[in-house]
């Protein structure tokens, strides 16, 4: 089965209101006073990062990546775990979860170690500490919203180019991602809805419209790149970038800059709408595991 078909029979198993019905960054669990937000994600050897790709980096960005989906939801992250599979590569590995963790004050809790053949992937679960209740969610993006982007799409597309080609071109946004963890807490309390931007803005874009059960009516040109103009179209289908993607007033005056690259209509058909036409049935729109 491909990855949408796996994940639905997954959602059959995921009865827990915590669990969100898999649709959302992460898992949200009220414990008495205080709601802890919960995450995981893994990476591949050759397929979320180069096989001679400095393992530092790979650290760095396993780390950052879970750490996006705790901004995503507004929280303060209050450790992680983490399981690795013994390599190549090991000590620089250390270093750069050091230097991660350090950079944004996150303590490692534990975790576990493998050995095995093949390809390479590692695993880590973030904890956070929800900053404002109820905690926002990719599902509440409503008719009169207006969408918007924290910042720029395809810097990390052309940091993998400059890395895969060996260029001098700075490849750190693929390499070291930010994760936007100051900017969400001072996002959630006002938004409808919000994610982070993993997959590619218009997939994810149109996973939040499914989620909320609406169409996003997306301007292709308003949406700020970090590419050549002749690559728009592939920076707003390449992932790794990390922006928070989120839906609110279009009359508010926001806590931080932002962008505003579209609106939210009453469900019409198709989840997402460019420049006012749907998609072609074939467009991936993003990166996804399988088909």
């Amino acid at each position: 089965m491909n990855e949408l078909e796996f994940i639905a029979r997954l959602r059959a198993l995921a009865v827990n209101p915590a669990a969100r019905g898999l649709v959302d960054d992460a898992a949200v669990l009220k414990l008495g006073d205080e709601t802890l937000v919960l995450t995981q994600d893994s990476m591949v050897e050759g397929v979320h990062y180069l096989p001679d790709q400095d393992m530092a980096d790979v650290a760095w960005k396993l780390a950052a990546c879970n750490l996006s989906d705790l901004a995503a939801k507004g929280a303060q992250p209050l450790g992680v775990l983490y399981s690795h599979m013994l390599g190549s590569g090991d000590a620089r590995f250390l270093n750069g979860l050091r230097e991660v963790l350090e950079a944004y004050d996150v303590p490692l809790l534990g975790g576990d170690t493998v050995s095995a053949n093949g390809p390479r992937s590692f695993s880590l679960t973030a904890i956070g500490r929800a900053t404002y209740s109820p905690v926002p969610s990719r599902g509440d993006a409503k008719p009169g919203d207006a969408l918007y982007l924290t910042g720029p799409v395809g810097a990390a597309m052309m940091g993998f180019e400059a890395l895969r080609d060996g260029t001098t071109s700075d490849s750190s946004a693929y390499r070291r991602p930010v994760p936007l963890l100051a900017e969400g807490r001072a996002l959630a309390p006002l938004v409808s809805a919000i994610m982070d931007v993993s997959d590619g803005l218009l997939l994810d874009a149109s996973r939040m419209a499914d989620a909320s059960n609406v169409t996003i009516s997306l301007d292709r040109s308003a949406v700020p790149i970090a590419a050549p103009e002749s690559r728009r179209d592939d920076a707003l289908r390449w992932g790794d970038d990390y922006q928070l993607l989120f839906t609110g007033p279009a009359d508010i005056k926001w806590p931080i800059a932002v962008h505003r690259i579209g609106q939210i209509e009453a469900r019409k058909g198709s989840a997402l709408l460019i420049d006012g036409a749907a998609p072609v049935p074939d467009d991936a729109l993003g990166y996804r595991h399988s088909e």
